[in-house]
């Protein structure tokens, strides 16, 4: 489990760095959906007691990441492809609203700071380095929240989207092509920085329904990392 291995800041709270440690575990999937996983080992692994390993396990199953069954021990849970969609409606929600105020409000130095991320992701793009492409990936979203003082927003959203994390990290290898995501990260730059909020959620929309294409492969390549989902019944004409 080659996440957990790393160092602890002795002078941090220790339960929010094991949460993230395990977070980035679980998302990468080297702590496997559907594996156990103890409080016990995991103490052990960082050199800390169980009181901080329990509170992150309990931070955990809050982000639907863990499954404690008491006396039974606690699973990695297998991605949901149900809130995988729900956490996708919600962070198109909130990042049409951020991409529209800031093509209103065009706030300074930000089009100059995103298209030097976007030269960043080319070169990542072009040594098809996924895991480092997902990095700037995170901070180009969370560098349009804060822009326009939504930071609050993007963090609501990272507690929200670690089911969608996964679908993401498991796409790198094949799904949307990485040079297509800079494409459109261009093109959301662009309808800011002409200062047009329709053309800006036109190409925020696009891009975040690439997962509505990339979730079926995915699920079909890794069919033991997704819960088994019972069907849904048929809206109604009204509904």
């Amino acid at each position: 489990m080659g996440a957990t291995a790393g160092t602890l800041n002795a002078q941090d709270a220790i339960a929010p760095q094991v949460v993230r440690l395990l977070r980035d575990a679980i998302i990468r999937a080297e702590l496997v959906p559907g594996s156990a996983i103890s409080e016990a080992d995991i103490a052990r692994r960082f050199g800390v007691s169980r009181q901080p390993v329990r509170e992150a396990f309990i931070k955990l199953r809050e982000m639907g990441l863990l499954e404690i069954r008491p006396q039974r021990g606690t699973l990695i849970c297998r991605i949901s492809a149900r809130e995988v969609m729900n956490a996708r409606f919600v962070r198109e929600a909130v990042e049409v609203a951020v991409v529209r105020e800031a093509a209103a409000e065009q706030p300074a130095g930000l089009i100059d700071d995103l298209r030097g991320q976007i030269v960043a992701q080319k070169a990542l793009a072009a040594a098809d380095d996924g895991p480092g492409f997902l990095l700037l990936d995170e901070r180009f979203h969370r560098t349009l929240a804060e822009s326009i003082g939504r930071g609050f927003a993007w963090t609501v959203l990272e507690s929200i989207k670690a089911q969608m994390d996964r679908v993401r990290f498991l796409s790198v290898a094949g799904a949307t092509p990485l040079r297509e995501l800079v494409r459109q990260h261009g093109a959301v730059v662009d309808g800011i920085a002409a200062g047009d909020p329709d053309r800006a959620e036109r190409a925020m929309r696009t891009h975040l329904r690439e997962i509505l294409s990339s979730l079926p492969r995915i699920a079909a390549a890794h069919p033991d990392y997704f819960e088994a989902e019972e069907p849904q019944p048929p809206r109604s004409a009204a509904a």
